[in-house]
Formats: structure tokens, C-alpha cells, sequence
């Protein structure tokens, strides 16, 4: 309701009344958005956690026999993809949709990349079905954490926990899903469990409509509506990436076997190209230019970070069906269930996080050192992984791998809700869904960068790997904390 609609007595719209409600102190808009990313990333993860296997396993064990090496790039790529398409999300909010209706269409659209997975055959099914699911996720994911954000004033400490919560909703889901995905895949085929992920996200679309009323307004204006004299130029550059994308396949200059490498090369061009748009346009105040050049530093350790992390798709789903004793009691469980293991640590960490986050407001840490101590945990996880290396054959004890993931949670929660809610508040105004896009980027870039990695590994030199990998991502790290109070001075106010 407007100030003028106050001071005439106006009654709120049933939509501004909802929004100003709280659940725990926090709005109840964080409910629904909750809800939707839960069966998002139900369907993501229970999708991602098989992937591999649909890739590489042979056909006799329903898979389409690629070799391993290029279905964990295909995977990598793909990932890199997933977080590249936000910000043709990010800029459908800002300047067609609005980021409400965004999030809706993208879900729609994530839901047909399920269904062609699940019925389309081969690599057919596999095109298809990840490119509708990397820009359906892509328009989805940017946009609900950049409406979150809109739910927060830019000083209100509850931020950091509102968004920590949101996380849990994302781990809740991260771990259903490979839970059932990985069993009906063992006992009904990678069709069905591809089904199951499609149910999912149908679900998630269902809640959002039946509670949209508890955003209000938020994230229904289109902050910068396009033009029709600018739309014309966009359409001709879209066309022509696709002309140029097409002609690289022909041609084999990308192949599967390149694919997380190119993936990588365009997601960081993508990057430098954006941050020069943001620090070049008219549209950008002196102030919020200066948030953005303190967001590079935070934008690189994330890159690192998400290189280590999402291995957990690459090289530790290998990891996990060559290395690992799944004997539970007796039963073995499906190798795929690495996928819920470090959610488990999530959900049960998360609260205590939000909890400890609220109650230290502005005493808490800076944003810098919750990213610096984020990437150096994973460089830690990544040196315990090492000391499993003399374990032979298929003997790594699950229960030690669930005591290091949970090393990869902490690090996590340090790192990953801090970044998403520390961009939405240095983001310029005009740019708000693009900024989160370019966070996202970072997170592109570690993706694809997992499956380039992951090619390096082997059983023989394991200690060598985790060790040279952990390394790097500790002096990364360290890096972040000795520019801390420089990043800090550029913040501009935010925490």
C-alpha cells in the first residue's frame, strides 16, 4: 500500500496484507519461497546423482555406455550450463517478466526437461531434456533467491538466517531426492527415477501457486522494461549464438569431450563481460560501482569453492560406486545416495546456523571472512578424503565419508547462503536479478570446472589428488582473509 493510500485510510490489498506477515520472525513470503526451491532441487539433485551412471554405465545395466571420463564432463558442462542460463533468467525478470512470474515459467519449463528425460530414448532424451532443465533452473533459481531478498530491508540482520533457512528448504530437498531417485533407478530403471524428479518439481509448481498470495507485490514490478527498439538487436544476437553454437558442433570444435571446458572458457567470458556492463552503465550509481568491484574478490573464492563441491556429482559419484562400502546392516544401499549424505549435515546444521547468525546480527563475522573460512574448510575436507586413500578396492568406510561430508556442510553454510544473500544487497538496482545471475556464474564456472577435474582423478593417485586440490582451495582462502578489510571498505555499508 502507498504512503497516499495510507493517508487516505485505503484499506491494504489482501496481497500487501499477506506479505506483511511474519512465521518466526521472518516474512511468511520465505514459506513459499522455501517450498518451491524444496522440490526444485528435489528434482535437480534426484536427477544429477544418477546422471553420470544414465551416461556411462553399459547398456545391459540400462545405460548408454559413454565412456567415463566423458559422461562426467557431459555432467560438468552441463552443471555449468544449469548456472549460465540464470542470467537469461535474471534478464527476462529485469526486463520482460518480473521476478515472480519468472520463477513460475521457469519451473513449468524444468518440469518438460523431467518428462523428456523420463520418455525421450538415448541421447535424444539426454539433449532434450538438460537443455529445457538448464533454462528452466536457470530462470528459477536466480530469480527466487533475488525475490527472497526483496522480502529484507537492506539493514535488517535477519537476513543472513532468513536465508540460511531458505537453505535448508534447498537441502531438504537436495536430499530426498537422490534418496528415491537412486532406489527406483536400481529396481524400475533411470526412466522412472527421471519420472519421479518430473513429479517433484510438478509439486513444487503447485504450492507456489496455491501460496503466491504471501509474496504481495514483491517481485511483480519489471524493474527495466525493454524497449521494442532494444529487443530487436537482442533477438538477432541470440539468433546469431545459436548460428555460432551450431556451427562449432558441426564443424567438432566442441565435442562431448570438451564440453566442460568450453562450458568453462564461455561462462568466464560471460563473467568479465558482465562486470564491465555493470561498472560501465549509466544505471549504476557511484556507490553501488563500488559494491560491485568489492563483489570480484567474493566471486573468484566462489569459483573455487563450487570447484571442490560439486565434485560430489563427478568425481565422488566414481568415488562412490568404485570406493565405497555401502553395507548398511547388511543391505546395500544404492551408490547414488552420496548425493544425500551432506544434505543430512545441512538439515541438522542449518537452524543452528540461522539461529547463531540472528542472535550475533552485526557481531557476527564480515561476508569476507565467512567466505574465506567456507573455502578453507573445503580445502580441509578435501585433505581427509587423502587419508583414505590406503584403504584398497571397494572398502572406504561409509561411515568415515559421512564424518567428511559433513566438513563439506559446514563449509557450505559458511559460504553459500552468505553469498546469496550478500549479492542481493550489493546489487545495483537496476541489475538486481542479473547480479544474483552473476553469482551464479561463479557457481557455473566451479561446476564445469568439476568435471574438467574430475578427469584427473584415479584410484592409484588419490593422494596426490585431494591433496593438490585441498591445497589450492586453502590458499584461496587465505588470499580472501589477508584482502578482507579491503573488500570490507567497498561494501558500502552492507555486513
Amino acid at each position: 500500500m502507498s504512503t497516499e493510500e495510507a493517508r487516505l485510510g485505503n484499506p491494504p490489498s489482501p496481497a500487501d496484507t499477506a506479505a506483511d506477515r511474519t512465521l518466526f520472525g521472518h516474512p511468511i513470503g520465505l514459506t513459499n519461497l522455501f517450498g518451491v526451491e524444496l522440490w526444485e532441487r528435489f528434482s535437480f539433485y534426484g536427477m544429477l546423482t544418477i546422471l553420470g551412471y544414465y551416461l556411462y554405465y553399459s547398456t545391459t545395466e540400462g545405460g548408454l555406455g559413454i565412456a567415463q571420463s566423458t559422461a562426467l564432463g557431459i555432467v560438468g558442462a552441463y552443471g555449468g550450463l544449469v548456472y549460465l542460463s540464470t542470467v537469461l533468467g535474471g534478464w527476462i525478470a529485469d526486463r520482460v517478466l518480473g521476478m515472480e512470474r519468472t520463477v513460475f515459467y521457469g519451473g513449468v519449463v524444468v518440469v518438460a526437461g523431467h518428462l523428456s528425460l523420463a520418455v525421450l530414448p538415448g541421447m535424444t532424451g539426454v539433449g532434450v531434456g538438460l537443455v529445457l532443465i538448464a533454462l528452466g533452473s536457470g530462470g528459477l533459481k536466480a530469480n527466487a533467491s533475488s525475490l527472497l531478498g526483496t522480502l529484507y530491508a537492506p539493514t535488517d540482520a535477519r537476513v543472513d538466517g532468513g536465508f540460511t533457512l531458505f537453505y535448508l528448504g534447498i537441502n531438504i530437498g537436495a536430499f530426498s531426492g537422490p534418496l528415491l531417485t537412486g532406489l527406483l533407478q536400481r529396481e524400475w530403471g533411470f526412466h522412472v527415477a527421471f519420472g519421479a524428479a518430473a513429479i517433484g518439481m510438478a509439486l513444487g509448481l503447485a504450492q507456489y501457486v496455491l501460496f503466491r498470495r504471501n509474496l504481495g507485490t514483491h517481485g511483480r514490478e519489471v524493474p527495466n522494461p525493454i524497449t521494442r527498439r532494444e529487443l530487436t538487436p537482442v533477438l538477432l544476437g541470440v539468433a546469431a549464438a545459436a548460428v555460432v553454437a551450431l556451427v562449432a558442433v558441426l564443424t567438432k570444435l566442441i565435442t562431448l569431450d570438451n564440453l566442460s571446458d568450453v562450458t568453462t572458457g564461455v561462462i568466464v567470458v560471460a563473467s568479465v563481460v558482465y562486470f564491465a556492463v555493470l561498472l560501465r552503465s549509466a544505471k549504476v550509481t557511484p556507490i553501488e560501482r563500488t559494491r560491485v568491484v568489492a563483489f570480484i574478490p567474493l566471486f573468484l573464492a566462489n569459483a573455487v569453492f563450487w570447484s571442490l563441491f560439486q565434485q560430489m556429482f563427478t568425481m565422488l559419484a566414481v568415488y562412490s560406486d568404485e570406493r565405497i562400502d555401502w553395507r548398511i546392516f547388511g543391505w546395500e544401499a544404492p551408490a547414488s545416495w552420496i548425493g544425500s549424505v551432506e544434505p543430512v549435515w545441512i538439515i541438522a546444521l542449518s537452524p543452528l546456523f540461522a539461529l547463531m547468525w540472528t542472535k550475533l546480527g552485526n557481531r557476527a563475522p564480515s561476508t569476507p571472512i565467512k567466505f574465506a573460512l567456507g573455502v578453507i574448510g573445503m580445502g580441509v575436507a578435501f585433505w581427509l578424503f587423502a587419508l583414505l586413500s590406503g584403504f584398497e578396492g571397494k572398502t572406504v568406510p561409509v561411515l568415515a565419508v559421512f564424518a567428511i561430508l559433513g566438513g563439506f556442510a559446514i563449509s557450505e553454510l559458511l559460504l553459500s547462503p552468505i553469498g546469496l544473500a550478500v549479492t542481493t544487497h550489493l546489487a545495483p538496482a537496476a541489475f538486481r536479478s542479473q547480479m544474483m545471475a552473476l553469482y551464479f556464474f561463479s557457481v557455473g564456472i566451479g561446476t564445469s570446472m568439476a568435471g574438467t577435474l574430475a578427469r584427473f582423478y584415479s584410484p592409484d593417485s588419490e593422494t596426490a589428488y585431494f591433496g593438490f586440490s585441498g591445497a589450492a582451495a586453502i590458499v584461496a582462502g587465505l588470499v580472501v582473509v589477508a584482502c578482507a578489510p579491503w573488500i570490507k571498505s567497498r561494501m558500502q555499508g552492507v555486513h
